[in-house]
């Protein structure tokens, strides 16, 4: 079983040491590792020049945001299963691929998604705590009614299962992704591990992003699930809408 890794970074000097030696020191071999760097200015690419022997393909070029970096990670990929692990994050130990591979190697077919659960790290790659949201024992693509319960770092995408991101939403795309692959999916595998460590540094978010992020979402969640079952679930998220 083959996995595709894909980083996508951008001026990541400080945090993308971290993803390089998680996801180059991983126990299991059969992996493929793509990196796509948006034209960094800063020294990222030369972090990642110490480990390129240990990287299939990087790319490195403007982009037009992050999901269309991740689109263009996606058409590289030959893995069974892909899995985004951006600068800054990690695989939970190094034996996180090999756990999984064994949990999943006699399903025929392969699951269409695996999942498990997140841990969250800071600047200083200290682990203080799980993700709020937690995976649900029996996840599918109606889960996500109840917000993104599966972080996007632990949630491993069959390959021929994952479509393009929709780079029209700027900040929420990998919920509908998600979503979109889960609806697909004839199976999801819960890995019941840790198998992700989010570094969660709080940068990089403005209120002006937040509210356009909070939008989309609640756009996508009405695409997938109608008004009134979204409106129902998310009470709290429409009157916050309504007073933006």
């Amino acid at each position: 079983m083959k996995f595709s890794i894909i980083t996508i970074c951008y001026n990541a000097a400080a945090t993308i040491e971290r993803t390089l030696r998680s996801v180059t020191g991983q126990s299991w071999d059969d992996r493929q590792y793509i990196i796509i760097d948006g034209a960094s200015r800063d020294a990222t690419l030369e972090i990642v020049g110490r480990y390129r022997n240990k990287i299939d393909i990087l790319v490195s070029e403007p982009d037009k945001g992050l999901y269309d970096a991740m689109n263009k990670g996606l058409k590289l990929a030959t893995g069974d299963y892909v899995v985004f692990m951006n600068a800054g994050d990690r695989f939970h130990e190094d034996t996180t691929l090999e756990q999984i591979a064994a949990q999943v190697k006699d399903c025929n077919p392969l699951p269409g998604v695996i999942y498990g659960n997140t841990a969250l790290t800071n600047m200083a790659g200290e682990i203080y705590g799980m993700r709020r949201l937690s995976p649900p024992e029996h996840l599918d693509w109606k889960s996500f009614k109840n917000g993104m319960l599966v972080c996007h770092q632990a949630f491993y995408a069959r390959r021929d299962l994952a479509e393009p991101y929709d780079t029209r939403y700027r900040f929420s795309a990998d919920v509908d992704w998600c979503i979109r692959v889960m609806k697909k999916a004839d199976t999801l595998h819960n890995t019941h591990i840790i198998v992700a460590d989010y570094l969660e540094d709080g940068s990089g978010v403005t209120i002006d992003n937040r509210k356009a992020s909070l939008k989309e979402r609640f756009a996508i969640m009405r695409k997938h699930y109608g008004l009134p079952s979204t409106l129902l679930h998310h009470a709290w998220f429409a009157v916050r809408l309504l007073f933006k």
